[in-house]
Protein backbone atom coordinates (compact mmCIF):
# COMPACT_ATOMS: atom_id res chain seq x y z
CA UNK A 1 0.00 0.00 0.00
CA UNK A 2 1.26 3.49 -0.59
CA UNK A 3 0.93 6.91 1.21
CA UNK A 4 -1.56 7.75 -1.83
CA UNK A 5 -3.98 4.79 -0.88
CA UNK A 6 -3.69 6.11 2.56
CA UNK A 7 -4.99 9.74 1.58
CA UNK A 8 -7.65 8.06 -0.69
CA UNK A 9 -9.40 5.73 2.12
CA UNK A 10 -9.02 9.27 5.14
CA UNK A 11 -10.22 11.51 2.28
CA UNK A 12 -7.33 13.70 2.33
CA UNK A 13 -4.17 14.67 0.19
CA UNK A 14 -1.15 12.72 -0.10
CA UNK A 15 0.49 15.54 1.43
CA UNK A 16 -1.40 15.61 4.37
CA UNK A 17 -0.67 11.92 4.90
CA UNK A 18 2.89 12.80 4.75
CA UNK A 19 2.19 15.86 7.49
CA UNK A 20 0.96 13.09 9.23
CA UNK A 21 3.66 10.54 8.92
CA UNK A 22 6.37 13.16 10.04
CA UNK A 23 4.47 14.53 12.60
CA UNK A 24 3.66 18.11 11.30
CA UNK A 25 2.35 20.45 14.16
CA UNK A 26 0.26 22.03 11.56
CA UNK A 27 -2.46 19.19 10.89
CA UNK A 28 -6.28 19.42 12.64
CA UNK A 29 -6.49 16.57 15.52
CA UNK A 30 -9.29 15.26 14.02
CA UNK A 31 -7.34 14.76 10.36
CA UNK A 32 -4.44 13.48 12.07
CA UNK A 33 -6.75 10.26 14.16
CA UNK A 34 -8.22 9.49 10.89
CA UNK A 35 -5.37 8.89 8.87
CA UNK A 36 -3.61 7.49 12.00
CA UNK A 37 -6.45 5.10 12.01
CA UNK A 38 -6.10 4.07 8.78
CA UNK A 39 -2.33 3.67 8.79
CA UNK A 40 -3.02 1.18 11.77
CA UNK A 41 -5.79 -0.71 9.74
CA UNK A 42 -3.96 -1.04 6.81
CA UNK A 43 -0.63 -1.54 8.94
CA UNK A 44 0.95 1.07 6.14
CA UNK A 45 5.05 1.27 6.96
CA UNK A 46 6.33 4.90 5.33
CA UNK A 47 9.07 4.77 3.13
CA UNK A 48 12.29 5.63 5.04
CA UNK A 49 13.46 7.04 2.03
CA UNK A 50 10.89 9.52 2.03
CA UNK A 51 10.82 9.78 5.72
CA UNK A 52 15.00 11.22 5.45
CA UNK A 53 13.94 13.30 2.61
CA UNK A 54 11.54 14.63 4.85
CA UNK A 55 14.74 15.82 7.35
CA UNK A 56 13.72 12.88 9.57
CA UNK A 57 16.05 9.87 11.05
CA UNK A 58 16.18 6.29 9.31
CA UNK A 59 16.61 4.91 12.66
CA UNK A 60 19.14 2.71 10.33
CA UNK A 61 22.79 1.92 10.52
CA UNK A 62 24.97 0.77 7.89
CA UNK A 63 27.74 -1.79 9.02
CA UNK A 64 29.85 -2.26 6.12
CA UNK A 65 32.15 -4.80 6.08
CA UNK A 66 35.62 -5.07 3.69
CA UNK A 67 36.26 -8.21 2.55
CA UNK A 68 40.23 -9.36 2.89
CA UNK A 69 40.62 -10.71 -0.33
CA UNK A 70 40.38 -10.22 -4.20
CA UNK A 71 37.41 -12.94 -4.33
CA UNK A 72 33.37 -12.07 -3.84
CA UNK A 73 32.50 -14.84 -1.60
CA UNK A 74 30.13 -13.41 0.82
CA UNK A 75 30.39 -16.53 2.98
CA UNK A 76 33.98 -15.48 3.67
CA UNK A 77 32.39 -12.61 5.99
CA UNK A 78 29.56 -15.24 7.67
CA UNK A 79 32.01 -17.61 8.38
CA UNK A 80 34.75 -15.73 9.55
CA UNK A 81 35.66 -15.76 12.81
CA UNK A 82 36.18 -12.33 13.28
CA UNK A 83 33.31 -11.04 10.91
CA UNK A 84 30.94 -13.13 12.10
CA UNK A 85 30.80 -11.98 15.61
CA UNK A 86 30.85 -8.56 14.94
CA UNK A 87 28.16 -9.02 12.37
CA UNK A 88 26.18 -10.83 15.23
CA UNK A 89 26.45 -8.17 18.23
CA UNK A 90 26.05 -4.96 16.00
CA UNK A 91 22.92 -6.36 14.95
CA UNK A 92 22.10 -7.21 18.02
CA UNK A 93 22.84 -3.99 19.63
CA UNK A 94 21.27 -1.91 17.21
CA UNK A 95 18.02 -4.07 17.34
CA UNK A 96 18.05 -3.79 21.57
CA UNK A 97 18.27 0.35 20.66
CA UNK A 98 15.80 0.23 18.08
CA UNK A 99 17.51 0.80 15.47
CA UNK A 100 17.85 -1.36 11.91
CA UNK A 101 21.22 -2.29 10.56
CA UNK A 102 22.15 -2.12 6.73
CA UNK A 103 24.76 -4.65 6.21
CA UNK A 104 26.68 -4.51 3.01
CA UNK A 105 30.28 -6.47 1.67
CA UNK A 106 32.78 -4.08 0.16
CA UNK A 107 34.98 -6.12 -2.58
CA UNK A 108 35.59 -3.30 -4.63
CA UNK A 109 35.71 0.60 -5.50
CA UNK A 110 32.20 -0.08 -7.11
CA UNK A 111 30.99 -1.12 -3.72
CA UNK A 112 32.64 1.92 -1.98
CA UNK A 113 29.86 4.04 -4.24
CA UNK A 114 27.38 2.10 -3.30
CA UNK A 115 28.17 2.83 0.45
CA UNK A 116 28.70 6.47 -0.27
CA UNK A 117 24.68 6.35 -2.17
CA UNK A 118 23.50 5.10 1.42
CA UNK A 119 24.77 8.27 3.00
CA UNK A 120 23.86 10.52 0.04
CA UNK A 121 20.39 9.46 -0.37
CA UNK A 122 20.21 9.55 3.95
CA UNK A 123 18.82 5.66 3.78
CA UNK A 124 20.94 5.72 7.02
CA UNK A 125 21.44 7.78 9.75
CA UNK A 126 24.81 6.75 10.24
CA UNK A 127 27.80 3.79 9.61
CA UNK A 128 30.14 1.33 10.86
CA UNK A 129 33.08 0.53 8.61
CA UNK A 130 35.43 -2.72 9.69
CA UNK A 131 37.92 -3.83 7.34
CA UNK A 132 41.06 -3.09 5.17
CA UNK A 133 42.85 -0.06 4.41
CA UNK A 134 43.94 -0.96 0.67
CA UNK A 135 41.83 1.86 -0.27
CA UNK A 136 42.72 4.58 1.73
CA UNK A 137 41.79 7.04 -0.51
CA UNK A 138 38.16 5.66 -0.26
CA UNK A 139 37.94 5.48 2.96
CA UNK A 140 38.73 9.47 2.96
CA UNK A 141 35.77 9.92 0.72
CA UNK A 142 33.59 8.75 3.22
CA UNK A 143 34.68 10.73 6.27
CA UNK A 144 35.13 13.42 3.88
CA UNK A 145 30.61 12.94 3.02
CA UNK A 146 30.97 14.37 6.86
CA UNK A 147 28.30 11.87 8.08
CA UNK A 148 28.91 9.84 11.58
CA UNK A 149 31.16 7.17 10.94
CA UNK A 150 33.07 4.91 13.59
CA UNK A 151 35.81 3.04 12.01
CA UNK A 152 37.37 -0.51 13.63
CA UNK A 153 41.01 -1.46 12.89
CA UNK A 154 41.80 1.41 11.01
CA UNK A 155 44.67 3.93 11.93
CA UNK A 156 43.63 7.46 12.12
CA UNK A 157 47.09 8.82 11.14
CA UNK A 158 47.08 7.76 7.68
CA UNK A 159 43.27 8.72 6.88
CA UNK A 160 42.92 12.07 8.01
CA UNK A 161 44.57 14.98 6.23
CA UNK A 162 44.45 18.89 7.16
CA UNK A 163 41.06 19.51 5.09
CA UNK A 164 39.34 16.58 6.39
CA UNK A 165 37.52 16.99 9.61
CA UNK A 166 36.84 14.54 12.12
CA UNK A 167 34.46 15.66 14.66
CA UNK A 168 32.11 12.76 13.20
CA UNK A 169 34.19 10.23 13.48
CA UNK A 170 35.21 7.59 16.13
CA UNK A 171 37.68 5.12 15.83
CA UNK A 172 37.57 1.72 17.82
CA UNK A 173 40.61 -0.29 18.01
CA UNK A 174 42.74 -3.59 20.02
CA UNK A 175 45.44 -2.96 21.83
CA UNK A 176 47.32 -5.45 19.32
CA UNK A 177 50.75 -4.60 19.72
CA UNK A 178 50.62 -4.82 23.50
CA UNK A 179 48.99 -8.55 23.27
CA UNK A 180 51.34 -9.58 20.62
CA UNK A 181 54.21 -8.66 22.62
CA UNK A 182 52.87 -10.92 25.51
CA UNK A 183 52.52 -13.97 23.64
CA UNK A 184 55.93 -13.34 22.47
CA UNK A 185 57.62 -12.96 25.68
CA UNK A 186 55.63 -15.44 26.89
CA UNK A 187 57.18 -17.80 24.19
CA UNK A 188 60.65 -16.67 24.84
CA UNK A 189 60.09 -17.18 28.64
CA UNK A 190 59.76 -20.76 27.29
CA UNK A 191 63.17 -20.96 25.84
CA UNK A 192 61.89 -20.71 22.57
CA UNK A 193 64.72 -19.04 20.09
CA UNK A 194 62.95 -19.73 16.80
CA UNK A 195 59.69 -18.47 16.49
CA UNK A 196 58.31 -17.93 12.95
CA UNK A 197 54.98 -16.33 11.94
CA UNK A 198 51.95 -16.70 10.01
CA UNK A 199 51.23 -12.67 9.37
CA UNK A 200 48.11 -11.44 8.75
CA UNK A 201 46.94 -9.72 6.13
CA UNK A 202 49.10 -6.12 6.20
CA UNK A 203 46.56 -4.02 4.39
CA UNK A 204 45.08 -4.08 8.09
CA UNK A 205 45.65 -1.61 10.76
CA UNK A 206 45.72 -4.78 13.55
CA UNK A 207 48.14 -7.14 11.01
CA UNK A 208 50.37 -4.32 11.17
CA UNK A 209 50.82 -4.18 14.27
CA UNK A 210 50.88 -7.52 15.15
CA UNK A 211 54.05 -8.00 12.80
CA UNK A 212 55.74 -5.56 14.33
CA UNK A 213 55.21 -6.65 17.85
CA UNK A 214 56.50 -9.75 16.70
CA UNK A 215 59.57 -8.12 15.15
CA UNK A 216 60.58 -5.86 17.82
CA UNK A 217 60.05 -8.31 20.28
CA UNK A 218 62.58 -10.70 18.46
CA UNK A 219 65.29 -7.57 18.19
CA UNK A 220 64.77 -6.79 21.73
CA UNK A 221 65.64 -9.84 22.88
CA UNK A 222 68.57 -10.10 20.20
CA UNK A 223 67.10 -13.06 18.22
CA UNK A 224 66.81 -13.46 15.26
CA UNK A 225 64.65 -13.02 12.13
CA UNK A 226 64.05 -15.82 10.06
CA UNK A 227 63.12 -15.32 6.38
CA UNK A 228 62.03 -19.20 5.94
CA UNK A 229 60.17 -18.42 9.20
CA UNK A 230 57.92 -15.15 8.14
CA UNK A 231 55.05 -16.82 6.13
CA UNK A 232 51.98 -15.14 4.29
CA UNK A 233 48.84 -16.04 6.14
CA UNK A 234 46.05 -13.59 5.44
CA UNK A 235 44.39 -13.97 8.01
CA UNK A 236 43.16 -16.61 6.01
CA UNK A 237 42.34 -20.45 7.23
CA UNK A 238 43.87 -21.64 3.29
CA UNK A 239 46.68 -19.56 3.47
CA UNK A 240 47.91 -20.53 6.92
CA UNK A 241 47.42 -24.19 5.97
CA UNK A 242 49.15 -23.61 2.74
CA UNK A 243 52.06 -22.00 4.23
CA UNK A 244 52.18 -24.06 7.14
CA UNK A 245 52.87 -27.35 4.27
CA UNK A 246 55.67 -25.32 2.76
CA UNK A 247 57.30 -24.62 6.05
CA UNK A 248 57.20 -28.35 6.49
CA UNK A 249 58.35 -29.56 3.15
CA UNK A 250 61.20 -27.63 3.59
CA UNK A 251 62.39 -29.74 6.30
CA UNK A 252 63.24 -27.31 8.57
CA UNK A 253 60.25 -25.35 11.05
CA UNK A 254 60.86 -22.87 14.11
CA UNK A 255 60.38 -24.61 17.73
CA UNK A 256 57.57 -22.28 18.16
CA UNK A 257 54.92 -20.20 15.57
CA UNK A 258 53.19 -16.67 16.31
CA UNK A 259 49.97 -16.85 14.11
CA UNK A 260 47.97 -13.44 13.70
CA UNK A 261 44.75 -15.16 13.97
CA UNK A 262 43.09 -18.42 15.53
CA UNK A 263 41.56 -19.24 12.07
CA UNK A 264 45.44 -19.46 10.77
CA UNK A 265 46.88 -20.96 14.30
CA UNK A 266 44.42 -24.00 13.92
CA UNK A 267 44.56 -24.53 10.31
CA UNK A 268 48.90 -24.72 11.46
CA UNK A 269 48.03 -27.29 13.46
CA UNK A 270 46.14 -29.39 11.22
CA UNK A 271 48.85 -29.22 8.57
CA UNK A 272 51.01 -30.76 11.37
CA UNK A 273 48.82 -33.15 12.35
CA UNK A 274 48.53 -34.16 8.72
CA UNK A 275 52.24 -34.66 8.85
CA UNK A 276 52.51 -36.77 11.91
CA UNK A 277 54.22 -32.98 13.58
CA UNK A 278 52.95 -32.81 17.65
CA UNK A 279 51.81 -30.03 19.13
CA UNK A 280 53.05 -28.65 21.63
CA UNK A 281 55.69 -31.14 21.40
CA UNK A 282 57.35 -30.71 18.42
CA UNK A 283 56.38 -27.02 17.68
CA UNK A 284 54.31 -24.80 20.27
CA UNK A 285 51.59 -22.69 18.53
CA UNK A 286 50.12 -19.68 19.82
CA UNK A 287 46.80 -17.61 18.14
CA UNK A 288 45.14 -14.49 18.24
CA UNK A 289 41.66 -13.53 19.43
CA UNK A 290 40.36 -16.41 21.27
CA UNK A 291 37.61 -17.76 19.20
CA UNK A 292 35.16 -19.99 20.32
CA UNK A 293 36.97 -22.72 18.88
CA UNK A 294 40.31 -22.06 20.12
CA UNK A 295 39.42 -23.87 24.01
CA UNK A 296 37.59 -26.91 22.28
CA UNK A 297 40.73 -27.85 19.64
CA UNK A 298 43.27 -30.52 20.92
CA UNK A 299 45.32 -29.21 22.58
CA UNK A 300 43.83 -26.19 23.10
CA UNK A 301 45.37 -23.20 21.68
CA UNK A 302 47.21 -20.96 23.75
CA UNK A 303 46.05 -17.25 22.29
CA UNK A 304 45.50 -13.78 22.78
CA UNK A 305 42.01 -12.49 23.77
CA UNK A 306 40.52 -9.34 21.74
CA UNK A 307 37.31 -8.35 23.16
CA UNK A 308 35.28 -8.21 19.81
CA UNK A 309 32.01 -8.30 21.57
CA UNK A 310 32.69 -5.40 23.74
CA UNK A 311 33.87 -3.74 20.58
CA UNK A 312 31.47 -4.26 18.64
CA UNK A 313 28.91 -3.19 20.87
CA UNK A 314 31.23 0.29 21.40
CA UNK A 315 30.60 0.68 17.68
CA UNK A 316 26.77 1.06 18.00
CA UNK A 317 26.71 2.92 21.18
CA UNK A 318 29.20 5.35 19.14
CA UNK A 319 27.44 5.73 16.22
CA UNK A 320 23.82 6.37 18.06
CA UNK A 321 25.53 8.94 19.68
CA UNK A 322 27.00 10.57 17.35
CA UNK A 323 23.55 10.34 14.92
CA UNK A 324 21.95 12.17 17.43
CA UNK A 325 24.46 14.44 19.34
CA UNK A 326 23.66 18.13 18.11
CA UNK A 327 27.66 18.75 18.22
CA UNK A 328 29.40 15.48 17.53
CA UNK A 329 32.64 15.38 18.26
CA UNK A 330 36.17 13.28 17.25
CA UNK A 331 37.03 9.87 19.88
CA UNK A 332 39.15 7.27 19.77
CA UNK A 333 38.66 4.19 22.03
CA UNK A 334 41.24 1.29 22.63
CA UNK A 335 40.53 -2.03 23.86
CA UNK A 336 42.97 -4.26 26.02
CA UNK A 337 43.78 -7.65 25.02
CA UNK A 338 44.98 -10.71 27.16
CA UNK A 339 47.32 -13.88 26.58
CA UNK A 340 45.24 -16.86 27.88
CA UNK A 341 47.63 -20.15 28.37
CA UNK A 342 46.10 -23.58 27.32
CA UNK A 343 47.86 -26.55 26.18
CA UNK A 344 49.30 -25.84 22.65
CA UNK A 345 52.82 -24.07 24.03
CA UNK A 346 55.65 -25.99 26.10
CA UNK A 347 59.41 -25.45 26.19
CA UNK A 348 61.12 -26.43 23.00
CA UNK A 349 62.48 -30.22 22.93
CA UNK A 350 66.45 -30.16 24.20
Amino acid sequence: MRSEDIAKLAGVSRSTVSRVINNYPNVPEATRAKVLRVIEQHHYEPNSFARALAGKRTDTIGLFAISMTEKEDTSRIYQNSYFAPIVDMVVDTANARGFYVLIHTVYSPGDFQKVKQAFLQKRIDGGILVGTQKDIELVREMVDQEAPLVLVDYDIAEIMTERLNKNHLAVINSNDYEGTVQAIEYLIELGHRDIGILKGSMNTYSGRERYLAYEHTLQKHGLPLHEAYILEGEFLKESAYREAQRLIEQGNWPTALFCANDDMAIAAMEAFAGKGISVPEQVSIIGFDDVELASRVTPKLTTVRLPIDEMAKAAVFKVIELCEAEQPTFSTVSFPTRLVIRDSCQPPAK
